[in-house]
């Protein structure tokens, strides 16, 4: 079912007019959604309790959303609460809702506070929405006998308070305490300010390191190439038949076809890298040579 209502003004009307469900009713509306499916039981039920909703996202206002956009979040959770309940429980569809309607509301709101990521787990949560109570009632607790508290005491005493750890406090009041800016916006009033996406450092590799590192590779490839071609042609076809090819060849299917043993061919083969590793070792003195 939809919150397919034209906007938020006709939403609380409906709201309003709702009709109010005494205990059994509830109960007949609930066993007829979950046993039968009946889409107008579960109509009338959300219809019902849409009021509630309602009350409960106009309590968030604060955090910038819409109304439209938390009535519709609280809808939703109104929804999920309808489809899990199990009146077979004996608890009532009102009370079973306010969590999934809270939980709907509050993960919306976390959602769009900001570009950055807030936090999910349940200790950000709370943080995020009793931080700045929490921090105003112990500053007037302290003020009030006398205490002074600084920054990091306020942190450990809301830690506490919340039963929290203070690095999550830390984290939190750090993200709380800011709103995200354009990196297109100018550093400052001038017309030709410079952005502040110009301060960042380019992480992308340097034309002086892509340079280094191509030459790199190509001395790199100069010098397995002359140091293949230092073996002789069984070996060289041993190395080129086993790593450079895709797939590598097996050492069996190469003893087959020359005539060799398995642990004849792995001979060879590992005679050849002793081979190359020393012809490469001796360049790579060379250039030591060179530079030093």
């Amino acid at each position: 079912m939809a919150l397919d209502l034209p906007n938020e003004m006709s939403l609380s009307r409906v709201a309003m007019k709702a009709e109010l469900l005494d205990a059994e009713t509830e109960l007949k509306l609930a066993y007829a959604w979950r046993d039968e499916r009946d889409e107008a039981a579960l109509h009338r039920l959300i219809t019902a309790y849409m009021r509630l909703a309602i009350s409960m996202a106009s309590k968030y206002k604060r955090y910038g959303a819409s109304r439209n956009d938390l009535i519709q979040e609280a809808g939703l959770g109104l929804m999920k609460a309808a489809d899990k309940f199990d009146p077979d429980r004996g608890v009532r569809f009102s009370t079973y809702a306010v969590w999934w309607i809270k939980a709907s509301i509050q993960d919306y709101v976390m959602r769009n506070w900001s570009m950055v990521r807030t936090g999910s787990t349940s200790s950000q949560k709370s943080l995020f929405f009793n931080l700045r109570r929490v921090q105003a009632r112990l500053e007037r607790e302290a003020q009030a006998s006398g205490e002074e508290l600084d920054r990091h005491q306020l942190r450990q005493k809301v830690s506490s308070e919340i039963g929290v750890p203070l690095r999550d406090v830390e984290m939190m009041e750090g993200r709380l305490s800011g709103s995200d800016f354009s990196l297109n916006a100018t550093q400052s009033t001038e017309d030709e300010g410079r952005e502040w996406i110009d301060t960042l450092e380019d992480d992308g590799a340097q034309s002086s390191e892509i340079v280094e590192a191509e030459h790199d590779r190509e001395a790199l490839r100069e010098w397995l190439i002359e140091a293949i071609s230092a073996l002789n042609e069984r070996e060289q076809f041993i190395i080129r038949e086993r790593k450079l090819r895709e797939p590598g060849r097996t050492l069996e299917s190469l003893g087959k076809e020359l005539n060799l043993s398995k642990e004849r061919v792995r001979q060879l083969e590992a005679a050849a890298f002793a081979k190359m590793r020393k012809q490469l070792e001796e360049k790579s003195q060379e250039v030591h040579d060179l530079l030093s």
